[in-house]
């Protein structure tokens, strides 16, 4: 297969009792099948939308990992976004190590937690205080209790296509996997958690507008960047719209910057649009790599979190000291500098495929740090669009692009991840390899 490296030694494997321990792809496939249900533990994971077994990755580097067979591919997926310096980066690999040298968790309180909560103030225009979390899941649904209790509404109006967590009242036409594997968002969720939740369109400003004027609406949380139907940015003065219609409704609005946050700059989305909203759910970054998301926002509702006050979450690992080592190691290099030089491989890695996108029936969307191609023939600006897209072309596409050493997300409702550890040359690569997979796709 062109352009696969394969001359990267092999990573030791590990050997299970009673089992080969250098089995294939195919193999390992066949084994995760029997103990893991789809063979994953996350369907985002699977590629069976592109026609394939997933990939069992050994080892990263940079923008590069290389699979169980010692295929080395450029990576547009950085683990699915909080990989922002790239694999295996060396300082925040030490700061782990020296973490974990120290203990792993301690089931209570250390400084560096204070420390990444107070990088984390300095970078938000609207938080002054921050509840950490193990996952982004955990976040969004404690922020969303949290706003229940301040406006003591049930209702939650969420966007068609956002994905904010699989609590059961989020779920409702959530993106993401869900719409990558045609997952209904009924099954083991109550009626009467589906009843609290309202669903709106993105960029529709009707949609919205009815939406919390035909309920009394505790919150409406969004990604101010779409990026779980894959990149679908807010159209002009739309997040401005639902700032005031919020407010005016007194529904509190919650930016999910999960994918955003500290990606699209530095103080994330909001500091991008210059738009603030009541309450924040952050991850990915955060963790730098492992498990890390926080809720936050102005000091007068955060204290209503326990045990300052009423509103009770809690969690065994949150703010564990080696997530929070890689979050202070990875926030401590996403300079001015780090997000001119994001912007500029973005901007280069866009351009390319601008380019390719002439005369085929392709859209190209984008962000700082965030790209996807979308394969249709109109402009995408909701989920709805989105879910318009040539599937069947996309898989294809995909599959080209494995062939050619480039790892992209296996599903069209997700964003390609642009990491600082990207180069010149490894966009250029890719654009020669997705120029060539074009024209076997089309």
């Amino acid at each position: 297969m062109a352009g696969l490296s394969r001359s990267a030694p092999t990573a030791p494997k590990l050997t299970v009792p009673g089992r080969g321990a250098t089995d294939s792809q195919a193999g390992l496939a066949g084994r995760a099948r029997r103990v893991l249900p789809g063979g994953v533990n996350s369907p985002v994971r699977a590629m069976g939308r592109v026609g394939r077994d997933p990939l069992f990755m050994d080892r990263g580097s940079g923008c590069r990992i290389t699979d169980r067979e010692g295929h080395t591919y450029i990576d547009w997926v950085g683990s699915w976004g909080p990989l922002i310096l790239g694999h295996a980066d060396p300082g925040v690999v030490e700061s782990v190590r020296a973490a974990a040298g120290l203990g792993t968790s301690f089931g209570a309180a250390t400084e560096a937690e204070v420390e990444l909560a107070e990088m984390v103030v300095a970078r938000m225009p609207s938080v002054e205080m921050i509840r950490m979390t193990s996952s982004g899941t955990e976040a969004a649904m404690s922020a969303v209790r949290l706003a229940r209790a301040i406006t003591g509404r049930d209702v939650v109006v969420k966007f068609a296509g956002a994905y904010h967590g699989h609590a059961d009242g989020l779920l409702a036409e959530a993106g993401s996997g869900m719409a990558t594997h045609g997952v209904p968002s009924g099954p083991g969720i109550t009626a009467a958690q589906s009843a609290e939740t309202v669903v709106a369109d993105w960029n529709d400003r009707e949609s919205v507008a009815a939406a919390l004027e035909g309920h009394r609406v505790a919150a409406l949380i969004a990604e101010p960047v779409a990026a779980n139907m894959g990149v679908v940015p807010p159209g002009p003065g739309f997040l401005d719209f639902l700032r005031q219609a919020t407010r005016e409704t007194g529904a509190m609005l919650v930016f999910d910057e999960v994918i955003t946050g500290f990606r699209v700059a530095r103080g994330g989305a909001q500091e991008l649009y210059g738009v603030e909203p009541d309450l924040t759910v952050m991850g990915k970054i955060l963790g730098g790599g492992l498990p890390a998301a926080a809720f936050g926002g102005p000091v007068a509702h955060m204290e209503r979190v326990a045990p300052a006050g009423d509103v009770y979450q809690a969690g065994t690992l949150s703010g564990n000291p080696l997530a929070v080592a890689a979050g202070i190691a990875t926030l401590g290099r996403l300079d001015p500098a780090a997000y001119a030089r994001l912007g500029e491989l973005t901007d280069r890695l866009k351009a390319g495929l601008g380019d390719l996108v002439e005369g085929r029936p392709l859209q190209l969307s984008s962000a700082p740090g965030l790209v996807t191609l979308f394969f249709s023939d109109h402009p995408v600006s909701n989920f709805r669009d989105a879910a318009r897209c040539d599937l069947e072309a996309h898989a294809r596409f995909c599959r080209q692009m494995l062939d050619r050493g480039v790892y992209l997300p296996p599903s069209q409702f997700e964003a390609w991840f642009v990491s600082l550890a990207h180069d010149e040359a490894s966009i250029d690569h890719t654009l020669e390899a997705a120029s060539d997979s074009l024209e076997r796709v089309f």
